[in-house]
């Protein structure tokens, strides 16, 4: 099958369960380095303009709220965001399944808390449907590594693409020399590398 890239203009961005509580129970890769990387992620989808679909589960209970950041860089997908509750598989969320659907772009990007339950299940779901679909793997975790590495290897092994978050980000930016990409670069990549 012939490589195209996945950019701004033909891919949507699924940005699963950021939640405070939910981040809390992920021991596979250090709290900071996750919520760094998935904000990254929704600045270089604001920056392009990429449509992105925000969800939780069950806010109001131990997983807690989505990252206030996320308010403040993408504030209209936040307003809309998706509230699940206690559906494990977003994809089974009506709501959630409409608004990947109603993008009209079939590559998809997932970024989700944890892999092992949130990110793994639509991820599936979405390739058997026929979605292209790369998981950006250090912009989620698990409770360990382990259950990490046997998410990842389901999800692999079903034909979802795994990427690191600065991968992602060059693949979707093409060109630093761009309005976007010089933004990106200031914006996304710059503060990252210096914290």
């Amino acid at each position: 099958m012939p490589y195209e890239r996945f950019t701004g203009d033909n891919a949507v961005m699924l940005l699963i369960d950021h939640q405070v509580g939910t981040m809390s129970w992920v021991h596979s890769i250090s709290f900071e380095e996750m919520k760094r990387n998935a904000l990254m992620l929704a600045k270089t989808a604001s920056i392009l303009a990429m449509p992105t679909v925000l969800t939780s589960s069950m806010e109001e209970h131990a997983q807690g709220p989505l990252l206030d950041e996320l308010e403040t860089i993408l504030p209209e997908a936040f307003a809309v965001r998706i509230q699940r509750l206690g559906i494990v598989n977003a994809m089974d969320d009506e709501a959630f399944a409409a608004a990947v659907q109603s993008s009209g772009r079939k590559k998809v990007v997932i970024a989700g808390v944890t892999n092992d339950v949130c990110t793994v299940y639509p991820a599936l779901t979405l390739v058997s449907e026929g979605y292209e679909v790369q998981v950006v793997a250090d912009a989620g975790g698990s409770p360990s590594k382990m259950a990490d590495d046997m998410a990842l290897r389901r999800m692999e092994k079903a034909g979802v693409t795994l990427t690191s978050t600065n991968q992602l980000i060059a693949e979707l930016t093409g060109n630093w020399n761009t309005p976007e990409g010089t933004k990106i670069v200031q914006e996304v990549l710059g503060p990252a590398l210096q914290a």
